[in-house]
């Protein structure tokens, strides 16, 4: 349990902090594509007997970086782009289980999240790459902030654009292949975007948008995971529940201020 506390923690962290970003640039649909790029990893993962973890990051990544160069490089309508990745991914992964006679306990934990999957190999994979994720953004805070507002006008003062476009994508992905086991393939989307909407309508600035969208994520998380352990229900689906109701509430209070 104490795992899952933990490696909940930090995806929630990274959720936020990414999904801001995301959101930001009307790109909310990137999350929910990669992560059902993610079950096709998976599905392959099953009928090769390699790690499904390895599967699924090697999938996101993949998914992320084509996504980004088709955008950049064929000037392709994004919401169409992920909309093919989406469904085309899907459907492979549904046929390549279908072959492999993988319909079990297995992959239900990694399409709905599972407390007992995290393992010691998770926690050390999870905290390495929130260490370098967190890092990275630090970093390239400001020229992410821009490149995220105005893609056209960072481009035009001298920020390397292509490089954050694709270190976005590249981190987003990462994040989504490492923490399916714990949220859900079908539902890691909805973490990297419910909370940053509802931290959007406090009306604040885009840092302390992100502090409180942290803020949200993690106590949705921490206590999805406490009442899913005892209520013996889906991870995933309780943590989203509880992030709607957070959504619910800032809405209600944001038409309360007016």
């Amino acid at each position: 349990m104490l795992r899952a506390f933990f490696v909940g923690v930090i995806v929630a962290v990274l959720a936020s902090v990414l999904g801001m970003f995301v959101v930001v640039r009307r790109y909310s649909m990137l999350a929910d594509s990669l992560a059902h790029v993610s079950l096709l990893g998976v599905a392959v993962a099953f009928l090769t007997s390699m790690s499904t973890g390895l599967g699924s990051i090697a999938a996101t990544v993949a998914a992320a970086l084509t996504i980004e160069y088709l955008r950049q490089n064929h000037k392709l309508y994004s919401d169409s782009m992920l909309s093919i990745f989406l469904s085309g991914s899907l459907g492979v992964a549904i046929i390549i289980v279908s072959l492999s006679n993988s319909f079990n306990s297995s992959l239900f934990d990694y399409l709905f999240g599972s407390i007992v999957a995290v393992d010691d190999d998770d926690i050390a994979v999870i905290s390495v790459f929130g260490l370098a994720c967190l890092l990275l953004v630090g970093v390239n805070y400001k020229k992410l902030v821009f490149t995220a507002f105005d893609e056209d006008v960072a481009f035009a003062s001298g920020v390397n654009t292509k490089f954050l476009n694709y270190l976005l994508a590249f981190l987003l992905a990462v994040m989504i292949g490492v923490s399916i086991k714990i949220v859900g393939a079908l539902l890691i989307g909805a973490l990297s975007v419910i909370p940053v909407v509802a931290a959007m309508q406090f009306g604040k600035n885009f840092f302390w948008t992100t502090v409180i969208a942290v803020f949200i994520s993690v106590c949705s998380v921490l206590s999805g995971l406490f009442f899913s352990f005892y209520a013996s229900v889906p991870t995933g689906a309780t943590i989203v529940l509880i992030t709607l109701v957070c959504f619910c509430f800032s809405l209600f209070t944001r038409v309360i201020r007016r």
